[in-house]
């Protein structure tokens, strides 16, 4: 229904720029509408100035420095001025009309729309600031400003200085704030407050002193640093004492339920179906690819086993699928690996033409900032569109962690395939790619706002372009474990829906990622924590990815000979970060 009226909308906007031939009737409409696209052009404008005041951290993240010094305090005053921010700015949206909108600006308003709704749902439904500690942590924005080589470092500096002093009382208002907490959250509030300390450490402390900043700048950095980890230490001994009363007494459920899982996945997704829809498409799709993967197990299975295959088709798939795996590199290089791959991959697309890269955008692999580890184990940390030259990071997860039995498991589910396939979605030419070219959009609401489903979805669509374009030389073991990966990408879905709203047990969903997903014991505890821990982002990499794919099939239906694969990808992501159902409607009237 959303699809229908969206594509309405734009047809009658396109219509009405074109469609008077009369002299008499030509000049007040022109005039009319373009007044209404300054006017939103202006109000965008305005809006985002607005917006990073109303959130500097975010800001800082997206290379707008205006704010750099201000650490928002998470109180209650705050958020009632967060309340009136959004529902003022939904009134001035209120007041264009759709129809005098370019289908570009209409996407736009949509966003816009729906970022501030999301907001005003979170703040006053979904109330994640009560019950959710992990949304507490100064780290980030500091690490921000400290790592990253943008401004001179004296300036910088000043700017940490100038956060600092509102550290002690974000986490006075945090601890306010917490009621009625999970276990969950609370435990990972501890581990990554604890991890708080590779950013406010003795070298961050040796910069300031080596640095220009004034005697009096020094002597006050000093006082503040040592406040903010005294508010930091004190906050974690709260956080350790309330998860010992969580542990003793009860917790609330990480489980959200149906109404507020649909809610959100509106927000969140904006796939033009529910949840539950989305949930019965990707259970239909789990029999497909199992189906696909018995045909390579049976071409495979006279060259690794000299034993008859088993009947049960997803046992035999499993039996070879562990015979595989036992191919992967060594624990202690697995980030050298990883950072060895991305040229090869570079050649490959440049190779075949696939989607121009910019070599001027340079890709680093690090190892995970000890801040940002305990939720995923790979990662992309992107500069905004206000520093499009800044490095982008590919955080990559060491393994030293790891007992020697839950390493093997991880490596093998990173196995020599798997790995080139993580490193596609992650890097090139996957997220890195897809972000680097939503920075060059015209659109910097498209490029800030973006939608996660589209950036997901990109990186899981690209997977199997890679590979049905020869990369791997089309290679039976390489599909066999695509296929595996993309049925995790199903099995997200299921996963998801079924933990938060049909109260899937820890045990079901283990048995789900190994024995319908083939997925290694490590890697399927490791989800059922990042489920625990998130609500419908596991659903966006399934919902883009057949987004874009089905609609990519339908445009090399239509247009035959005439498709063109590079130009398809450089317009799809000309567009920025928008939902693939607005992507597909401009690029269909375009």
């Amino acid at each position: 229904m959303k699809k229908v009226k969206l594509s309405l909308i734009i047809g009658l906007t396109l219509a009405g720029l074109t469609a008077c031939q009369s002299a008499d009737n030509t000049q007040a409409p022109q005039v009319t509408a373009s007044q209404e696209r300054v006017s939103f052009s202006q109000f965008s404008s305005q809006f985002v100035n607005q917006f990073w005041q109303e959130s500097p951290t975010w800001a800082l993240y997206s290379g707008y420095h205006k704010y750099d010094g201000v650490l928002k305090v998470p109180n209650d005053e705050n958020r009632q001025l967060s309340i009136k921010f959004n529902e003022q700015q939904l009134a001035k949206l209120a007041k264009f009309d759709i129809a005098m909108l370019t289908a570009n600006e209409l996407i736009d308003y949509r966003l816009i729309e729906n970022l501030l709704q999301r907001d005003l749902w979170d703040i006053n439904t979904f109330k994640s600031w009560q019950w959710n500690p992990s949304i507490y942590n100064v780290a980030g924005g500091f690490a921000q400003l400290i790592n990253e080589d943008f401004a001179p470092l004296d300036s910088r500096l000043r700017s940490v200085l100038s956060r600092m002093e509102n550290v002690p009382a974000y986490y006075e208002a945090a601890r306010s704030n917490i009621a009625n907490p999970t276990l969950e959250h609370t435990q990972l509030a501890k581990m990554q407050n604890q991890g708080a300390f590779s950013v406010f450490s003795e070298d961050l402390l040796d910069k300031a002193k080596n640095s220009g900043l004034t005697t009096e700048e020094k002597t006050l950095f000093t006082k503040r640093f040592n406040a903010s980890t005294k508010a930091i230490n004190e906050h974690i001994e709260w956080l350790s004492a309330l998860e010992t009363q969580l542990e003793k007494e009860g917790a609330r459920s990480f489980r959200i339920g149906e109404e507020l899982y649909e809610q959100k996945f509106s927000f969140d997704i904006q796939a033009g179906m529910s949840a539950k829809a989305l949930y019965e498409k990707a259970l239909a799709d789990k029999s497909r690819v199992q189906e696909e993967m018995a045909k390579i197990t049976t071409q495979l299975w006279s060259t690794y086993f000299t034993t008859p295959q088993p009947v049960d088709k997803n046992k035999a798939t499993r039996q070879l699928i562990d015979k595989l795996s036992s191919k992967h590199v060594k624990r202690d290089a697995f980030v050298d690996e990883v950072r060895a791959q991305i040229p090869e991959l570079v050649k490959f697309v440049n190779d075949n033409n696939l989607v121009t890269l910019n070599p001027e955008k340079p890709l680093v692999v690090r190892e995970t900032p000890e801040y940002m580890r305990g939720f995923a184990g790979a990662s992309i940390s992107a500069p905004g569109p206000y520093e499009k030259s800044s490095n982008t990071y590919y955080n990559v997860t060491p393994l030293d962690a790891m007992d020697d039995e839950s390493a093997e498991s991880y490596l093998r589910e990173y196995n020599h395939w798997i790995l080139q396939v993580l490193n596609i979605h992650e890097a090139i030419p996957g997220h890195y790619t897809q972000l680097v070219y939503s920075n060059e959009s015209p659109s910097l609401i498209k490029s800030l706002f973006g939608n996660g489903a589209m950036v997901e979805g990109w990186a899981v669509y690209t997977e199997r372009m890679m590979l049905e374009e020869g990369y791997g030389n089309f290679e039976p073991e390489l599909w066999l474990m695509y296929y595996k990966w993309n049925l995790r990408v199903i099995a997200n879905t299921l996963l998801d829906y079924s933990i938060q709203v049909k109260g899937m047990t820890e045990e079901e969903a283990i048995v789900l990622m190994t024995e319908e997903a083939f997925q290694q014991t490590a890697e399927a505890e490791g989800k059922w924590r990042r489920a625990t821990l998130s609500q419908v982002q596991l659903t966006s990499y399934y919902s883009g990815y057949r987004e874009i794919y089905d609609f990519r099939e339908e445009l090399k239906t239509t247009e035959g000979d005439g498709f063109d694969l590079k130009d398809f990808h450089e317009q799809f992501l000309s567009y920025g970060s928008a939902p693939v159902k607005y992507v597909r409607e401009l690029m269909l009237n375009n």
